[in-house]
């Protein structure tokens, strides 16, 4: 049975996201509906992906019954009313990362799915790129011996997209890619809660964080640390070391396909998929797309690769270091 998926908000991600959904097999996936906050770029949105139904409002799309899930990629700041509304009209839920702008707002949807009985997931896709999966593999059969630390770095200029310096839009570098480091150090140390945060940052002259660098005890003296930047390039691997041996996620490690593994270097293609994305190796996202329709199709009310208990634990490291380093957003104060 094909997945009926809507899409809200027509943004850039949702673009990318819809390409793939329609390059998969329409006996697996098909996009019924897309709603955006105005009807035009809904409709402008739903000509160009051949897609039956185009709202004007998210509310409408989240009473269609003919939606099985909703994948969300709306601005940070509108995650949370969009989730909650979707889990109220019973759709199963795959929302952008980071989930919510602070872990009060990931632990509301989290209860609020648990509650419905319905199946939320936070869109972290680097999870099941085969570069991930080998990794895991890797780490699981202690290739690498006893861990020692991990690493990441995450640095691009994003000074030209407004709403990654926008405070108001909760922007910076830490919720828009610093979760992408964090992610590779908790799916490394286990989804481990660290024992100790430590961070210094520069602030952007717009409120936001700038460049920010964290180091992160876990137990055992086991320790990870990283860096995220909206201002500066950085190298944008990741690596993880032990008494055996280190292995490296090459450059782009938030969609890898290049792992090397004790100087042997190991390579993962995308799917093929002709058409035009928005972002870096945009084909990877049929992995994700892919997992939710498997969770689905067992029963699964969150996934096996990211839990939801994992969704909150990254939500407080991202709390507190932005905290430590005096970046707080309207979100915070409620």
């Amino acid at each position: 049975m094909a997945l009926r998926w809507g899409i809200v908000s027509v943004g850039l991600i949702s673009s990318d996201f819809t390409a793939v959904l329609q390059s998969l097999p329409r006996s697996e996936h098909q996009v019924v509906a897309v709603a955006a906050r105005d009807l035009s770029r809904a409709k402008e949105f739903a000509r160009k992906y051949d897609i039956p139904k185009a709202y004007g409002s998210y509310e409408e799309l989240a009473k269609d019954p003919n939606v099985e899930v909703a994948y969300i990629g709306a601005q940070h700041p509108q995650h949370k009313a969009t989730v909650m509304m979707c889990l109220a009209g019973g759709k199963a839920v795959l929302c952008e990362k980071p989930m919510g702008v602070n872990a009060a707002e990931v632990r509301e949807m989290v209860a609020e799915a648990r509650s419905r009985g319905l199946f939320l997931m936070e869109a972290i896709w680097t999870r099941f790129f085969p570069v991930s999966e080998s990794l895991r593999a890797v780490l699981a059969q202690g290739t690498l011996g006893d861990l020692r630390m991990a690493r990441a770095e995450f640095g691009v200029d994003l000074t030209h997209v407004p709403r990654a310096l926008d405070w108001a839009q909760a922007g910076g570098g830490l919720l828009d890619i610093g979760i992408y480091c964090v992610q590779f150090i908790s799916m490394v140390f286990g989804g481990q809660k660290p024992e100790k945060i430590s961070a210094m940052g520069r602030r952007h002259e717009t409120g936001v964080d700038d460049t920010v660098t964290v180091l992160l005890q876990y137990p055992g003296g086991v320790h990870a640390s990283f860096t995220c930047s909206i201002t500066a390039p950085l190298t944008n691997t990741a690596y993880v070391t032990g008494t055996k041996g280190m292995a490296q996620v090459l450059e782009p490690c938030w969609c890898p396909t290049k792992l090397v593994v004790k100087g042997e270097l190991k390579e993962f293609p995308l799917p093929s998929i002709t058409a035009k994305f928005n972002f870096t190796n945009g084909p990877g996202m049929a992995y994700e797309a892919k997992h939710v329709r498997e969770c689905l199709r067992k029963g699964l009310k969150e996934s096996p690769v990211i839990p939801l208990a994992e969704s909150e634990l990254l939500a407080d490291i991202l709390e507190e270091v932005r905290k430590s380093i005096g970046v707080t957003f309207p979100q915070d104060k409620h």
